[in-house]
């Protein structure tokens, strides 16, 4: 029991090196760590999921971020602002922070999430991006939790990628084919790769039936628009 105790506590502290955050009650990032379906399979002990938490480190997160935006762009309208606040908080930048930190080495999970790829799953790793966020803010404060938010969303890099991911490829592709009348514009799936939890869907633009672009993506909507962004590419060239 002891050795296991020790064992877990170096592995966290293998983690808040990571984070740069030492945690004076370590069991709040044990519980950030622990998704439902281990605390499912160990209710005997009487523990938490990192559920709780993750509903308060997506307020956490939120305000952080409005706060940054708000400073850091005084000439934004609310609608931008809005947009690039969904864009940095959205499930796959916190997978990317997740998979940064190497999150899913230090989950807790039931065995059948174990087997079925939970340590690669975006959505556990982005909810236990969100959980280790909160873990923070209640065991350091605001302070604390807005310096790990800074370090692994809002730098100037994250924000030039955000405003990549937040532009609508689709809305002008479809805006500069409708120049000339009777253009006609539809998207079809090509195909997906990968296991489950980790799928990428490939999509296809076509113009009037022809091909014109094709893209991929972790959603299909983010497949369809690196088609559309293909099909400008193309259209611009010529």
């Amino acid at each position: 029991m002891a050795r296991g105790f020790l064992l877990e506590r170096t592995v966290m502290e293998e983690l808040e090196q990571k984070l740069n955050y030492v945690f004076h009650n370590p069991a709040l990032l044990s519980e950030a760590l622990s998704h439902s379906s281990y605390a499912n399979e160990h209710r005997s002990a009487h523990l938490h999921s990192n559920e709780r938490l993750e509903f308060l480190g997506d307020s956490v997160l939120g305000f952080v971020t409005a706060e940054f935006l708000f400073a850091q762009h005084p000439d934004l309208p609310e609608g931008d602002l809005t947009r690039i606040r969904a864009a940095l908080v959205c499930e796959q930048s916190l997978y990317e922070v997740a998979r940064k930190l190497d999150l899913g080495r230090y989950l807790k999970l039931g065995r059948g999430e174990e087997a079925g790829g939970g340590r690669q799953r975006t959505s556990i790793l982005a909810d236990a991006t969100e959980a280790v966020f909160a873990a923070v803010y209640l065991d350091g404060g605001i302070a604390a939790a807005s310096a790990l938010i800074h370090r692994c969303l809002l730098d100037a890099e994250k924000e030039e990628v955000v405003e990549e991911r937040r532009r609508d490829y689709k809305t002008t592709l479809q805006e500069l084919v409708q120049r000339q009348a009777d253009q006609v514009l539809t998207y079809r799936m090509a195909g997906e790769q990968g296991p489950d939890h980790a799928k990428t869907f490939l999509a296809e633009v076509l113009l009037n039936g022809g091909l014109l672009g094709g893209g991929s993506g972790h959603s299909k909507k983010e497949a369809e628009q690196a088609a559309a962004r293909a099909a400008l590419e193309k259209l611009t060239e010529k």
